[in-house]
């Protein structure tokens, strides 16, 4: 299984930052560039324990359809996320929060797996990681940006 994690730290207290995670608004908002859009939000709205959500973007050319679950979470601490149907083999990708001096430390671990045995892995190692970690990053920029005052304000 591909691995990566990112950190961060985001000027912020755990508690905005952990939420900010749990937006979906801010989530298409950080995947603007991908046109993402949810084809099913969570019900009410936000992401709570087990709340699933249908994603449709295009990557490669390639329009894509994933749905996710939200489990484990641990307020403001940690949640997760994983695939439930989609393109991935398996799709994991845990969120951490803990206090900084500066804010909050958010850690990234997203783990995946493509399908096609052999050939999936090798397109893992050469393409798909860089290109995931690339992903969130971008994300992550966002809800900096939105959390410490430099983007858009975040979703009701």
């Amino acid at each position: 299984m591909a691995e990566f994690v990112l950190e961060r730290v985001v000027a912020a207290p755990p508690s905005t930052v952990f939420a900010a995670s749990l937006d979906p608004g801010l989530h298409v908002r950080s995947m603007a560039r991908h046109r993402e859009t949810m084809v099913e939000a969570p019900a009410g709205g936000v992401f709570t324990e087990g709340s699933t959500v249908t994603w449709r973007a295009r990557h490669f050319g390639i329009p894509f359809r994933l749905r996710s679950v939200v489990f484990d979470i641990d307020e403001p601490r940690r949640f997760c996320d994983r695939q439930v149907s989609g393109p991935f083999g398996a799709f994991l990708h845990e969120h951490e929060f803990a206090e900084h001096p500066d804010g909050t430390l958010m850690r990234d671990t997203v783990r995946f797996r493509s399908p096609f045995g052999p050939l999936g892995r090798l397109v893992d190692g050469l393409v798909l990681r860089k290109y995931m970690r690339r992903l969130i990053e971008e994300r992550n920029d966002t809800l900096a940006a939105e959390v410490e005052g430099r983007g858009r304000t975040l979703s009701p």
